[in-house]
């Protein structure tokens, strides 16, 4: 199999590379050199002209699309860029995917539900984003099924690694610079190990690869480690393993707010858990847990320090 990785510098996608070597020969592109990992195509991938052709030139079986705009706030500002790499190039990807044949797997988020449910969303409730972030996201989705290209769009949550921008280095620095941290408390949703999702891409892919066309397997799926907390808890958990293992020195102290005390220019769904039963079902996958997760993680940094 021939594999298409998008958006192979991210944090997603510098975990799916190794992962996807298993199935077959992988090609990167991206807009910025993803180091020690072989040769990476650079293009931006909002000129979709260039996207035609690098898809055409490659000519992918499975396309993995892990290219987003995730900047939540930014995207209230820059709209256009967010729906393009969100929406746009998703479409794009699909509509190639449909002519030729190839399987495309799609990362969406718990940003597109509206956060007022008091029960774990099903991949069927109904969507409605509080935020442009989500807006796009969800046009993507929209435009993948829309295309009748064979498709699996995992939706995910909070996704954390050692690289890139995420809420377990944001804690990790400011627990080093500052002796008191304000951390909302009232918006809940399950922490994911960008390596855990990248497994399960695999496993997802292999899955298809052997049902073949024909597989029934198709559409939206649910996947995040499996426990549900607050940011305070999250950053609880993250700083009292951090400390254990001599990441940080001690554990700043902790002030739990609301969100409307700590304003921001999007606003955040409250509740955003993911219920999997679906890929559960199908798949057998089951959620990792958020401490071991969370330790293997931390512990893989400090042996890289």
């Amino acid at each position: 199999m021939n594999i298409l990785l998008t958006g192979a510098s991210g944090q997603l996608g510098q975990e799916l590379l190794p992962q996807l070597q298993k199935l077959g020969p992988v090609s990167q592109v991206d807009r910025a050199i993803v180091p020690g990992s072989g040769e990476t195509i650079k293009q931006d991938l909002g000129d979709l002209n260039q996207v035609e052709i690098f898809l055409n030139r490659t000519s992918p079986d499975i396309i993995v699309n892990a290219a987003a705009f995730t900047a939540v706030d930014l995207a209230e500002d820059d709209n256009v860029t967010a729906f393009r790499i969100n929406a746009e190039l998703p479409a794009c990807l699909a509509r190639w995917s449909e002519r030729n044949d190839c399987l495309l797997l799609h990362y969406s988020t718990d940003y597109v539900f509206s956060g007022e449910a008091n029960c774990p969303y099903k991949e069927q409730d109904e969507t409605w984003p509080l935020n442009t972030y989500g807006d796009s996201k969800r046009a993507g989705e929209w435009a993948i099924a829309a295309s009748k290209c064979r498709h699996i769009i995992l939706r995910t949550s909070w996704v954390y690694s050692g690289i890139g921008n995420n809420f377990l280095l944001t804690m990790l620095r400011l627990a080093r610079e500052r002796p008191s941290l304000s951390i909302v408390s009232d918006q809940t949703g399950c922490p994911t190990w960008a390596r855990n999702l990248a497994e399960v891409s695999r496993k997802v892919i292999s899955r298809l690869s052997t049902d073949g066309p024909a597989s029934r397997l198709q559409g939206i799926y649910h996947y995040c480690d499996g426990d549900a907390v607050s940011w305070y808890d999250f950053a609880h958990e993250i700083f009292s393993i951090a400390t254990r293992i001599g990441l940080i020195e001690k554990v700043p102290e902790m002030t739990a707010v609301q969100s409307s005390d700590f304003p921001q220019i999007a606003e955040r769904p409250l509740y955003s858990v993911l219920d999997m039963a679906k890929i559960r079902k199908d798949f057998g996958i089951e959620p990792a847990g958020l401490h071991q997760a969370l330790q293997s993680c931390l512990e893989e940094m400090a042996e890289n320090e």
